[in-house]
């Protein structure tokens, strides 16, 4: 590459925001100018939204980046990289665009920042097309966290489509390194929990029946096992605008966390959203996996930068995540392969995805 940009066709795979995602961080992280073409090609609005000119600011932002083409509709971006720094630092999608994407891409790089960050990120909390900020912090954070890293997700406003408005503040700390993880255990499931919850305009009805729907759909397939899903009215003042959802995860008995999640809109009735939300978990505990379909492809980046082998059991593997294991062998050192997984009963789909990490050291410590 010897001093030019690395080039990245942004409308190959999943050809989306996440390839944005993946390959800013790490531009961020080696130190790598980059050359983005061809942005979310196959999209229905093509080139940038919001959400990812937001991202891309934070990442220009965290390192005294410099950034080209960052405006809405763009479908080309050049970035050069400066070094990373830590403190407060702003991003506002001033739409519902999603605060936990910009936490995926901005996470990795405080990691190996000079000093502690704290990020306000205000956009939707719980967003169509993103994992909901309770996905974030019920089932992401305790399993990303094995790492060997920790962080503080405090939900100061939850906001929703279309206006958005919620704000949650992350505190993060550098490391020197992470540590590989080692997720092929499954366990038996121990425990299901979660939450039902409506916002604003929405009576509290809403959330018990979502909350009672799910527990008649999990009861059918599972039927010894206590279920509490609490209903939940989000207090006015934590909340901007009206919305309503529900997470429900299953914990097994080696420390797995797998979900399914759901989002309430006008004219869909709120049993459906319920037992979507069930269904889906129910489909992730199916597959004899370690990890569910949304932690799939997030786990991809720190596998890649960690120190050592990493190995996640996983159940069929998802477009983003092909996607994310591209662009992390693409741009790192490291190398994954993923391979069916053998000793299961073969009738389950299920995978084993190893990463020979490439090492990240933080220079700052």
């Amino acid at each position: 590459m010897d001093g030019d940009r690395v080039e990245i066709d942004g409308g190959i795979m999943e050809g989306g925001g996440q390839i944005l995602r993946v390959s800013t961080a790490l531009s961020c992280l080696l130190g790598l100018p980059l050359r983005v073409r061809r942005i979310r090609a196959g999209r229905s609005q093509p080139g940038l939204r919001p959400q990812h000119l937001s991202g891309l600011e934070i990442i220009r932002d965290l390192c005294d980046g410099k950034l080209e083409g960052g405006e809405i509709g763009s479908t080309e971006i050049t970035f050069t990289p400066g070094k990373i720094r830590g403190g407060t630092h702003i991003a506002d999608t001033k739409t519902a665009g999603s605060v936990c994407l910009l936490m995926q891409v901005a996470m990795p790089c405080v990691l190996f920042a000079a000093s502690p960050s704290e990020l306000h990120l205000k956009g939707g909390t719980n967003a169509e097309m993103a994992p909901q900020i309770d996905y974030t912090v019920m089932v992401f954070k305790p399993i990303v966290e094995k790492f060997n890293f920790s962080f503080n997700c405090d939900i100061k406003r939850r906001g929703y489509y279309p206006q958005g408005g919620g704000e949650v503040i992350v505190q993060m700390s550098p490391v020197k390194e992470l540590s590989p993880i080692n997720l092929t255990e499954r366990g038996t499931v121990t425990k299901i929990y979660g939450r039902a919850f409506v916002a604003g305009a929405l009576p509290i009805k809403l959330a018990k029946d979502m909350s009672a729907a799910a527990v008649r759909c999990i009861r059918k397939e599972i039927r010894d096992l206590y279920i509490n899903i609490q209903p939940v009215r989000e207090p006015d003042d934590q909340a901007f605008g009206t919305g309503s959802g529900i997470i429900v995860v299953a914990e097994t008995s080696t420390g797995c966390l797998l979900a399914g999640s759901s989002l309430g809109k006008r004219g869909k009735n709120s049993d459906k959203v319920g037992i979507e939300a069930a269904e889906i978990l129910l489909r992730n505990l199916k597959h004899g996996g370690t990890v569910d379909d949304s932690l799939q492809d997030q786990l991809i980046i720190f596998m890649a930068l960690a120190k050592g082998v990493s190995k996640v059991k996983s159940g069929p593997i998802t477009l983003h995540t092909q996607t994310a294991i591209h662009f992390a062998e693409h741009l790192t050192k490291a190398k994954f392969t993923v391979t069916k997984s053998e000793e299961e009963d073969p009738s389950k789909d299920t995978y084993i995805i190893e990463c020979q990490g490439m090492g990240m050291i933080n220079p700052n410590l």
